[in-house]
């Protein structure tokens, strides 16, 4: 039997040509989908990830709320070009504790995956307030508004419990200490920022919006903003196996 007689049972038999797509189908799905029931997780684990502190939190509310991003995305992908301009292309894992992520699909504005300490706090308040006073030729709309504006943070505590059912792993110490954690970060100098520090590494503790008069919305921001990617200590990250333990 020829090559077009067997392939002529299929074209002109519509009922033979869909079960032979579904059992095609049912192949591949099989292929790609079984593995997954062996392994513990999809996503690696790095070395230095840790669920968000209280005022990066309620930042990361108030970039969601503001529509940050439909302008900026927090991916940057595997290309080389994007990898040179943004730096190491983005790990699942960086994403594990966002609900929702923040990939996004547009950049009107540049991506944010590594903007962390790519600017100081300054930089941040006067884009912030007047964007086009540092990059004259943005198009984004000015916030003056973040910084007079207290933080509401009292249901910070509820906020911590709700990611912790759907698997941030936050403990019983972190949500207890919530409002407290939260305006040690803006307190350097106050009794709560060694014990923030050790439950969360690496965060950063100073006044971000340079009022120490209140917790501004703006400091929350600020505060998101600079740590996003800075958690990963890409000069000793080993695609390869180390950090995947």
């Amino acid at each position: 039997m020829s090559y077009w007689q067997r392939h002529k049972i299929f074209e002109t038999n519509s009922i033979v040509l869909t079960v032979g797509i579904l059992v095609t189908v049912a192949i591949g799905g099989l292929v790609e989908i079984a593995p997954l029931f062996w392994l513990g997780s999809t996503i690696e684990k790095v070395q230095g990830m840790r669920p968000y502190t209280p005022l990066e939190l309620a930042g990361r509310n108030i970039y969601i709320r503001e529509g940050c991003y439909l302008c900026h995305s927090q991916m940057v992908r595997s290309l080389r070009d994007e990898v040179e301009r943004y730096g190491h292309y983005s790990l699942a894992a960086e994403s594990m504790y966002d609900h929702p992520f923040q990939w996004g699909s547009k950049r009107t504005g540049p991506d944010l995956a590594r903007v962390g300490g790519k600017y100081s706090d300054a930089w941040h308040v006067e884009h912030m307030k007047k964007p086009r006073s540092v990059v004259p030729e943005s198009i984004m709309p000015g916030y003056p508004f973040l910084a007079t504006t207290p933080l509401k943070y009292g249901d910070i505590v509820d906020h911590l419990k709700t990611k912790r059912m759907i698997g941030v792993p936050y403990t019983d110490e972190m949500i207890q200490n919530a409002k407290l954690d939260l305006e040690a970060q803006v307190d350097p100098d106050g009794d709560g920022a060694e014990a923030l520090a050790e439950r969360y590494p690496k965060a950063q503790i100073r006044q971000f919006d340079g009022d120490p008069s209140f917790v501004s919305e703006l400091d929350a921001l600020i505060a998101y903003l600079q740590m996003l990617g800075t958690l990963v200590d890409f000069t000793k990250f080993d695609a390869a196996g180390p950090n995947l333990r």
